[in-house]
């Protein structure tokens, strides 16, 4: 057979006598080396049933397995015990069944079922579905199985024990208990159960784990840093006798703890195998030698870690790039310029990746690429607008504008749940069809036939609460109510009462939502045009109009997508965004050395998808939370050695890729107009907030008028071509000045936002 493999890969393979840890580098070529060492096995005589091989994904056991019949034959490829850890269990369960009390034909439950079964043995015990979210104590459940923690066990874990204390959900034992009786009774299994059934078939079966040991002659796992305490234990017990095992992976690329993944797994393979071998594979054959020097000086910096000397031969390439962005907005206004100038040298939008650490991070930049018709593609999850949370707080919005709107009724009407079921609505709409009018009429005539008293006064209290909704829309400005919404309606209250990675995920959703609304009003403000809900509807109508006409998966568009679902996947330029402290890396990391190593792992990953280009951004200041909070750029950049990395190039500059002709702005701000107590336009007053403790901004009066006018004696000293920093749109040149006073304003030409005419008693600019 012919290998066509390096030094360091041809080792690797060729060792097949003995326990052997694979460290692969980003683009090392580690799927190449488990082809050709089960191609290698198969060569010296190995039976392929004999060879068992774990992925993670089905999509990497395919390819594996296509890869093989290439290099030996499509039978033996056929025959192999290929697949997920969970395919591979599920196929040895169905053998072994009865040996757990389970009959062969067992079914398997997916998340979606045993939701469901939770939530009924939740309502079975009277339990407050508040206090016991059914999706945290679904998470609970399956961390338990993972950690092989039975009910029976689950109080001796002091992590449990305290948590489930801090929340008051005491009784998920018993909950977890009932629970697998369910599963039991019905013959059923959920994806956990796969594990850690598994586990305890080989544990507490010695005959039945010497059967299995005997079968598999070797066994390779993918992937390894990713494994979780279930999983490395059952290669344990599968492997502890004969020691052949190759286990193939990246510490420096473990990045999901979340899901359970224990990177000590990796790191201490050497201890659990006496005399394992160790192979590293360094030479990365995806980037350029840019990319690749500043990605390993950067996870140097981490302490835990299997050192290695990663390196390229390719091209040394450009320099990563990195922006100052004056804001959130001005950064995703720089990533938009930048895929359009890069678009033009000639890369398809396809080429080109945005990542970002959470999904929030998306909107701001969906919204450029909407409005300035570049197609994208969100990978592996859904557009900002597209989700759950996202559109029922706008029909919230839309119904407060507009309470006829029916579709938007019947999504928001028992969400949160108020008692008002599918029946309850089927009759509304019975009753609106037969009388010929629209359900609020329903609502506001408060009789429907065939409805108790109790559900009419729940009917009846929703109609009061959207109609002191749509009573406030004509004072208030769109982001003082849309917070009263939030709060008032419950869907807050619901959102942020897990505390899941889903849940927070969610959580910073509706917040960027809010905050998004926040800089409507300020952007619209500073205007002077409209910043009531009609006017932010508007506008939110058209952005969510043009989502549902993007770009599909299979068109030429830029992937926007998470750090996390980007792991795997290689692009000719990469943008990371968001790199600044308390975003990327995450507040919630600052305070544990190994947490923050995953990120710093995680921002590794980013960089190490790049082929040719890099481009880093950050803000220094980003709405959040209802208010613009000022920000220092990630530690993770200064960890880049400056050699590899050139700043963000100068006024209008910047013609093509390998332009390296950039310099960073050193001039300071000498003049400042606006503030953050802004008075309001002369006509109707509208309120304004932040976050959600509400503080009303108060209206004009002839004194504050004359405190404004004062303040803007200077305003003279502002002229056509001047240079200004604005808050939010960064620099820009002032095109045109007209008015003065309380009536001043300017039109300004941003550098990545555009021209703007600004009133400049509420601009936040500033002089350079």
């Amino acid at each position: 057979m012919n290998y066509e493999l390096n030094d360091s890969q041809r080792e690797a393979v060729l060792c097949i006598d003995a326990p052997s840890l694979v460290i692969a580098g980003a683009g090392s070529g580690k799927t190449r080396v488990l082809t050709y060492k089960i191609a290698y096995l198969l060569e010296q005589g190995m039976q392929p049933w004999n060879i068992l091989a774990l992925t993670f994904t089905n999509k990497a056991a395919r390819e594996m397995r296509e890869r093989i019949a290439k290099l030996v034959s499509p039978e033996k490829a056929a025959a192999l015990w290929m697949g997920t850890f969970h395919s591979i269990f599920a196929r040895i369960l169905r053998i072994e069944a009865p040996r757990l009390g389970y009959q062969p034909n067992y079914t398997i439950y997916d998340a979606a079922d045993s939701l469901s079964l939770i939530k009924l043995i939740i309502r079975e015990m009277n339990l407050d579905e508040k206090v016991y979210k059914p999706s945290a104590v679904q998470s609970r459940i399956s961390n338990a199985k993972n950690r092989l923690v039975l009910p029976s066990g689950y109080n001796s874990v002091r992590e449990f024990r305290e948590s489930d204390a801090f929340f008051n959900r005491t009784l998920i034992p018993e909950i977890y208990r009932r629970y697998q009786e369910r599963l039991k009774q019905a013959n059923t299994m959920d994806f956990d159960d796969l594990l850690l059934n598994m586990w305890l078939l080989l544990k507490h079966n010695p005959e039945v784990a010497a059967q299995w040991q005997e079968r598999f002659h070797f066994v390779l796992v993918d992937e390894y840093q990713d494994t979780n305490f279930a999983q490395h234990q059952i290669v344990w017990l599968l492997t502890n006798k004969r020691q052949r095992v190759c286990v193939v992976g990246d510490d420096a690329q473990s990045i999901y703890s979340f899901r359970g993944a224990d990177i000590d797994n990796i790191l201490h393979f050497q201890e659990a195998y006496v005399g394992a071998r160790l192979f590293k594979l360094e030479q990365n054959y995806r980037s350029t030698q840019t990319i690749v020097n500043a990605a390993g000086s950067l996870i140097r910096n981490n302490r835990e870690q299997i050192s290695k000397n990663v390196f390229s031969e390719k091209e040394v390439g450009n320099p990563l790039i990195r922006y100052e962005a004056y804001s959130d907005t001005d950064e995703a206004n720089i990533v938009l310029r930048e895929v359009q100038r890069i678009h033009r040298a000639g890369v398809p939008y396809r080429g080109m990746a945005v990542l970002y650490r959470t999904n929030a991070q998306s909107r701001k930049i969906e919204d450029c690429f909407l409005h300035g018709h570049v197609p994208y593609h969100i990978y592996a999850g859904t557009s900002f607008y597209q989700r759950e949370e996202i559109k029922d707080m706008l029909c919230y919005l839309r119904l407060t504008a507009n309470p006829y709107d029916e579709e938007s009724l019947r999504r928001i009407i028992n969400k949160p749940a108020r008692g008002i079921g599918d029946t309850t609505v089927k009759k509304l709409l019975a009753a609106a069809a037969s009388a010929g009018v629209s359900v609020w009429d329903v609502l506001e005539a408060g009789n429907c036939p065939d409805l108790n008293a109790g559900t009419l006064k729940r009917l009846s209290d929703f109609h009061n609460m959207i109609s002191d909704f749509h009573q406030r829309s004509a004072t208030d400005d769109a982001h003082t109510l849309a917070l009263h919404i939030a709060m008032k309606s419950g869907l807050r209250e619901m959102i942020f009462s897990g505390h899941d990675p889903e849940d927070l995920s969610r959580q910073e959703n509706l917040q960027e939502l809010l905050d998004s609304i926040g800089t409507f009003v300020d952007e619209n403000m500073e205007q002077g045009l409209g910043v009531h809900l009609s006017d932010y509807l508007q506008e939110a109508s058209l952005a969510t109009d043009l989502d549902r006409n993007n770009a599909d998966k299979d068109a030429d568009a830029v992937n926007m997508m998470t750090i996390h679902s980007a792991k795997g996947l290689e692009f000719p330029v990469v943008f990371v965004v968001g790199l600044e402290e308390g975003l990327f890396p995450g507040e919630m990391s600052l305070e544990s050395p190994r947490a923050l190593e995953e990120e710093r792992r995680l921002f590794y990953v980013a960089l190490t998808r790049a082929e040719k280009l890099v481009i880093l951004t950050y803000a220094k200041s980003r709405f959040r939370n209802g208010k613009m909070e000022f920000s220092r750029p990630s530690r993770f950049i200064r960890e880049i050695p400056q050699q590899y990395m050139t700043p963000r190039p100068p006024l209008g500059g910047g013609s093509s890729i390998r332009d390296s002709k950039f310099f960073s702005p050193t001039a300071s701000p000498k003049v400042s107009w606006g503030s953050s107590s802004r008075p309001m336009p002369s006509t109707t007053p509208p309120k304004r907030t932040t976050g959600f403790s509400p503080r009303p901004i108060p209206s004009t009066t002839p004194q504050k008028a004359g405190m404004v006018n004062s303040q803007w004696s200077m305003v003279n000293e502002l002229s056509v071509g001047a240079s200004v920093v604005h808050e939010r749109f960064g620099r820009g040149v002032v095109q045109a000045i007209e008015g003065t006073g309380l009536d001043a304003k300017a039109t300004v030409q941003f550098e990545n936002a555009g021209t703007k005419v600004l009133m400049l008693r509420f601009a936040k600019l500033t002089l350079e």
